[in-house]
């Protein structure tokens, strides 16, 4: 497996941003904002050559907008935006697209609302990611969806379930067990959350999130999202079946505001695959 993480080095040159993720020791990169606004397709084309002579494998390209927004306009800019983005991961190279399904909240893109986990909103998804996948219809990447606390999917089973109405060859799945810890029950026994997903989803997982959680004792349930280390992740068991995998699965770290939280947050992780004889 690989590990990434986000380079704090501002330039448009993919040399330089290759340099950069070779000096830090990543073999997994998140894909340059400089391919995203790219008509001709030069520049895309231009970081995934430099990225894959350098063997560093470029793990997703970003969407983040809330496709189920109760506002007609936005949920089709977004959709569009999805679009368009999965054709730069189509370039790039990338494993894979990722995006989240969205919320029909109007206070947050990503929830919660009661309507996200019904029938009629799982149906809506599965349309939608139709729609992106064929717009596209990509042969080297994959239009993937991270698993949510309240919304669609929700779960492993949930995910095949999607796999398996969206029945789409360029759909997969994009690994962050971090967000499935909603309640005390997955709170104590992370490492069996980790392994339901790597044992139902795993020829489908085409990149991964490394974040931590961390219960806060003073409140009613409140989970917190904390850097790798700093929480109860079985992160034992999350490199050791990543590693597992027939497929290079991209480890990227995500969340944190500096270079040195990133620095540290990685010094973590390798400590961890040292443990259990995985190569990064």
């Amino acid at each position: 497996m690989r590990l990434g993480a986000p380079v704090f080095v501002k330039s448009s040159d993919p040399a330089e941003l290759v340099k950069a993720h070779k000096d830090l020791g990543y073999r997994a990169a998140y894909c340059p904002g400089i391919a995203f606004n790219d008509p001709s397709g030069s520049i895309a084309e231009a970081v995934r050559s430099g990225f894959e002579k350098a063997n560093i494998m470029i793990a997703e390209v970003g969407v983040w907008r809330n496709m189920m927004s109760p506002s007609a306009e936005e949920r089709e800019a977004n959709i569009q935006l999805a679009i368009s983005r999965l054709q730069v991961a189509e370039r790039v190279g990338a494993r894979c697209c990722v995006n989240y399904a969205g919320s029909a909240s109007k206070d947050h893109p990503a929830g919660p609302h009661p309507r996200d986990v019904t029938t009629g909103a799982f149906d809506e998804l599965v349309q939608i990611t139709r729609r992106i996948i064929d717009a596209v219809k990509p042969t080297r990447t994959f239009f993937t969806m991270e698993m949510m606390q309240w919304s669609w999917p929700d779960s492993p089973d949930s995910y095949l379930d999607l796999i398996r109405a969206v029945d789409r060859k360029g759909f997969a799945v994009h690994l962050d067990p971090t967000n499935l810890i909603n309640c005390p029950r997955r709170y104590f026994d992370t490492g069996a959350v980790i392994r339901e997903c790597i044992e139902k989803l795993g020829p489908y997982i085409k990149s991964a999130h490394a974040k931590d959680c961390l219960l806060d004792p003073k409140s009613i349930v409140h989970i917190s999202e904390v850097m790798p280390g700093k929480g109860v992740l079985d992160y034992r068991t999350y490199v050791s079946m990543l590693a597992k995998l027939p497929q290079d699965v991209p480890l990227m770290i995500e969340h944190l505001r500096t270079a040195e939280e990133y620095a540290e947050a990685a010094s973590y992780i390798r400590g961890v695959a040292k443990e259990c004889n995985v190569s990064l």
